[in-house]
């Protein structure tokens, strides 16, 4: 497996990072991961403005033109032995002494790899998986794809501590989204998501779900969910980039709906599938 790091392709084994870097010391980074099918990163638009957009929210300048970063993700797809490929793009601000102020003059780290993407296991499209609620503690600047993720990983550590898949996450009482993924819900035979605000991370795979909602004639609100409207959904989904859409039938130890997935999202699922 060969690796893109600061201007070279290396075997992943011999990659190495500074101690100083700053993606290491303060997780002052960002990074995104895209799914590829049959060589073709998926939504790669998207994705590229996500990038731009955790970029500029944490003030530092992506190194690299378009162009160039298109010619790296190209050649890393093309070497991958598999078709379908999980894509991961990191910028770190770069090495520099220790401080908490953003030092001058130092050039970002840049890093691209990509591995094998394995679909969700059948049983988890067949049977859902479980799910659990917390609190979401987190910052209130979500919506930027940084690699400062502990508090992310604590929450979903307490899922799989109780044997749950995800954690899904309420502040103030309201839905924001899970530890790893995005979450929608059927409503009267409504798609609903949470608005898209500093609260969350916007999801591309949510988008593309939204929008093939809208496509197949599925009403779609984007709106704010209260905690007893997810815990009353006739269906919960998940969606994020390496799952796909997985269905929660049972929520905090109570079945969801019929405890079986549901129909609405079975056929944004077969939709999403087309789409690949």
């Amino acid at each position: 497996m060969k690796v893109y790091l600061n201007g070279e392709f290396l075997p992943l084994e011999e990659a190495r990072v500074p101690v100083m870097d700053r993606g290491f010391v303060f997780g002052d980074g960002v990074y995104e991961v895209v799914p590829v099918y049959h060589r073709r990163p998926l939504a790669w638009e998207r994705h590229w403005a996500r990038l731009e957009h955790s970029l500029q929210g944490i003030r530092l300048a992506n190194p690299l033109s378009r162009e160039a970063w298109e010619q790296i993700v190209e050649r890393l797809v093309a070497e991958s032995e598999q078709a379908d490929q999980s894509l991961y793009l990191q910028i770190t601000r770069g090495v520099a002494p220790r401080d908490h102020g953003f030092p001058a003059n130092i050039v970002p780290t840049v890093l691209a790899m990509s591995k094998p993407l394995a679909p969700p296991p059948q049983a988890w499209l067949q049977d859902g998986v479980q799910a659990v609620t917390r609190q979401d503690d987190r910052w209130l600047h979500c919506d930027l794809k940084t690699t400062a993720l502990l508090a992310n990983l604590l929450l979903r550590q307490q899922a799989l501590d109780v044997g749950a898949v995800e954690c899904i996450l309420l502040r103030d009482g309201r839905l924001t989204e899970g530890a790893a993924s995005n979450v929608v819900l059927v409503i009267d035979g409504t798609l609903v998501s949470p608005p898209r605000d500093h609260r969350m991370l916007a999801g591309i795979t949510l988008e593309l779900v939204m929008a093939l909602a809208q496509r197949h004639g599925v009403t779609v609100q984007e709106r704010e969910v209260t905690e007893a409207e997810l815990r009353g959904a006739q269906e919960i989904w998940l969606t994020s980039s390496t799952r796909e859409m997985l269905p929660v039938t049972r929520l905090d130890g109570v079945p969801v709906g019929t405890g079986k997935p549901g129909p609405v999202g079975q056929r944004l699922l077969a939709a999403y599938q087309a789409l690949k």
